[in-house]
């Protein structure tokens, strides 16, 4: 039939309703209704057949052959050659070295190791985020029954060759879903966990460092400090010693803003749900992140009025905002929205300036992970697959497959450093996914 062979001189195949084309053998097969066993040509499923089919010819890829940069003419040898000759400064070096290993990186398991041998790989890994210093890992792992437990994972055995890391679990665990995370005290160890389930009300719980440690059981805390905050999306601790007893919460159409110490709550009213919040280090600023794809900053040091006069800087995005990152010098943001769009703007001229393409969301709220000092940003996509960028000029340096099927539950945690295990430590990616930890180290 002439119209069948014209399809195959064509990259875009016409989508008929109701049939599917299979690329292999250059024909159109009916779709059969319902999504029932007995009916295994189904949309989902052909195209869960297809990302399978990518993910192991990527993984192959990867196992039979080093990464090759992907900057043309870019090698080490000649980087150090610009060096010595002057052409590039210690920090542009610096970062190009790092675009280089990166794409080198190669995957090995970590053997976890727990004082508990019970505890160390039986359940799926939720959220994995790294302290300042990179030493040590804070988990949160699904449990079978429901809820989640937390954990702490010390990383000094990574610069052995046994690969081997020690898990510390606290001894209590929550029956609630642990929405989010954020970092409490940079020199503590805490945790500002926000949990909650649809049927009851959540909290935010503070998690003292004391209890996940090894030592002396007994000195370990018997409750938690938690406050009850419902319908929350969101929460953020604030580092900036004029609010340094203040964490807040994104809620349905309003920001809560909760001392610690005192007990007081200051809230601000909003037009849509607040996603993903972050406070600045410089001044006790809060940005927001939206439903509606706003992003706005409110100075937590005013009292709040009626309508919008409060907020500061303002800055849209055309479709939900689910993660944002201040870059050091707080002069620029990172924002994510669920239609899979990754900008950085400029928030003195509130302008985007850098489009980062590549990224793979529709619905979910997914982390952005900023590297500044390696000049790097790290995603990981609903589709599974984690991409790396480079900070300077918005190139994908690498995808990375994820080592399980592609499925809601199995998206990957990742942690990104070039001192993972301290300052002395190993330069490279983890990423857990279920009930594995994985390292992809330079080579």
């Amino acid at each position: 039939d002439p119209s069948s062979s014209s399809l195959t001189q064509n990259s875009v195949v016409p989508e008929l309703p109701g049939f599917y084309y299979d690329s292999e053998k250059n024909r159109y097969f009916r779709l059969l209704p319902g999504h029932n066993n007995y009916n295994p040509l189904t949309k989902e499923s052909i195209q869960y057949k297809a990302m399978e089919c990518k993910r192991l010819r990527l993984l192959e890829e990867e196992e039979k052959q080093k990464k090759k940069t992907t900057r043309a003419g870019l090698n080490s040898s000649m980087l150090l050659q610009k060096r010595q000759l002057g052409l590039l400064s210690s920090t542009s070096y610096c970062r190009l070295v790092h675009e280089l290993k990166v794409n080198c990186m190669q995957r090995r398991k970590i053997e976890i190791h727990s004082p508990d041998s019970s505890v160390a790989g039986t359940n799926n890994f939720k959220i994995i985020v790294a302290d300042v210093a990179c030493e040590r890992i804070f988990t949160v792992n699904d449990v079978e029954h429901g809820g989640c437990k937390y954990g702490i994972v010390n990383l000094s055995g990574l610069g052995k060759e046994s690969l081997t890391v020690e898990m510390y679990d606290n001894l209590y665990f929550t029956n609630r879903k642990v929405l989010e995370k954020s970092l409490f005290s940079l020199t503590h160890f805490s945790k500002l966990c926000l949990m909650g389930i649809a049927e009851t009300p959540g909290c935010a719980s503070l998690l003292p460092a004391s209890l996940f440690s090894s030592t002396n059981p007994g000195d370990r805390p018997g409750m938690l400090c938690s406050f009850k905050i419902s319908t929350a999306w969101s929460c953020a601790w604030c580092l900036n010693p004029q609010a340094d007893n203040c964490f807040s919460t994104g809620l349905t159409r309003r920001v809560l803003v909760t001392n610690v110490v005192t007990g007081h709550r200051q809230t601000f009213g909003t037009s849509s749900d607040v996603l993903a919040q972050q406070f600045a280090t410089q001044t006790p600023v809060l940005y927001n992140g939206c439903r509606s794809g706003e992003i706005f900053s409110i100075d937590v040091r005013q009292r709040n009025r009626k309508g919008q006069s409060w907020k500061a800087i303002r800055i849209f995005h055309d479709s939900a905002v689910t993660s944002i990152r201040l870059l050091e010098a707080e002069h620029y943001l990172m924002a994510a929205d669920m239609a899979g769009k990754i900008r950085l703007w400029d928030l003195r001229t509130a302008k985007c300036v850098k489009q980062y393409k590549g990224h793979h969301n529709e619905y979910a709220i997914l982390p952005l992970h900023v590297n500044e000092e390696e000049g790097l940003l790290t995603a990981v996509g609903q589709d599974c697959y984690t991409r790396i960028w480079s900070l300077q000029d918005a190139h994908l340096l690498r995808t990375i497959p994820s080592p399980h099927p592609s499925s809601k539950d199995a998206i990957p945690s990742v942690v990104f450093s070039s001192r993972l295990g301290g300052s002395r430590g190993v330069p490279g990616l983890l990423m857990a996914v279920k009930q594995d930890l994985y390292h992809f180290s330079y080579n």
